[in-house]
């Protein structure tokens, strides 16, 4: 695989150098990071590996069969060192424990000590800084909850839209906002706020009504 199809794939697992193209074979990708050589790349292992997990797209038997020798213990060793990560950025989703779970205790301490107290990591001959492995996860961490929030705030907005679309006409819903923001309504506006809009509103606030409505779903 070449490089620049290479740095493509990371970027479909979480590690952004450029625009993601197509849902990339995780193991490959990965295989492929571990024996690039590019540290770069290699730090943000714990990324990809991170996406692939949540994705259900890691294997690591498929990954590490299409490595010599030397190119499976710097695979091993990234995975181990991410699973490291994991630990120390109190990551405790079902996956991230099963990989945890799959080394033993001394190598997972001993990975988290030499990442927590910085430095260089060498990995199949690559110097790796401990900084960029945990930071990199961070950042990947924090940006894919503000990703969650912001798709959980555009269906609440589109619910209302819905909603309020099954209740009012289009003049009427912007009355009923402009009377939300406190903007200065006319007297027309007024009065029909007053003998329309107004007798919705309370309609829909009534607590025994939404009571009501909401038991027909159950």
């Amino acid at each position: 695989m070449k490089r620049d199809e290479l740095l493509k794939k990371a970027a479909e697992l979480g590690f952004r150098l450029f625009e993601p193209e197509a849902r990339p074979d995780a193991a490959r990708t990965l295989a492929e990071v571990a024996r690039s050589g590019d540290a770069r790349l290699m730090e943000g292992f714990p990324v990809m590996l991170a996406a692939a997990a949540e994705k259900g797209g890691f294997d690591p038997a498929a990954a590490r069969g299409d490595l010599g020798r030397g190119e499976r213990a710097a695979f091993d060793e990234l995975v181990l060192l991410s699973a490291a990560c994991y630990l120390s950025a109190g990551e405790k989703t079902g996956w991230a424990r099963r990989l945890s779970e799959g080394f033993p205790r001394a190598a997972l301490k001993d990975r988290l000590a030499k990442l927590e107290s910085g430095g260089n990591l060498k990995v199949g001959g690559v110097s790796l800084r401990a900084e960029k492995l945990l930071s990199n996860l961070l950042v990947y961490r924090r940006g894919k909850r503000s990703s969650e929030k912001e798709a959980l705030a555009e269906r609440e907005e589109l619910g209302l839209e819905y909603a309020m679309s099954q209740v009012f006409s289009p003049g009427q819903k912007a009355l009923f906002l402009k009377k939300l923001r406190h903007e200065k309504l006319s007297k027309t506006e007024r009065e029909y706020f007053s003998r329309v809009v107004k007798k919705k509103a309370q309609a829909l606030a009534n607590e025994e009504l939404h009571r009501l409505a909401r038991k027909l779903f159950e």
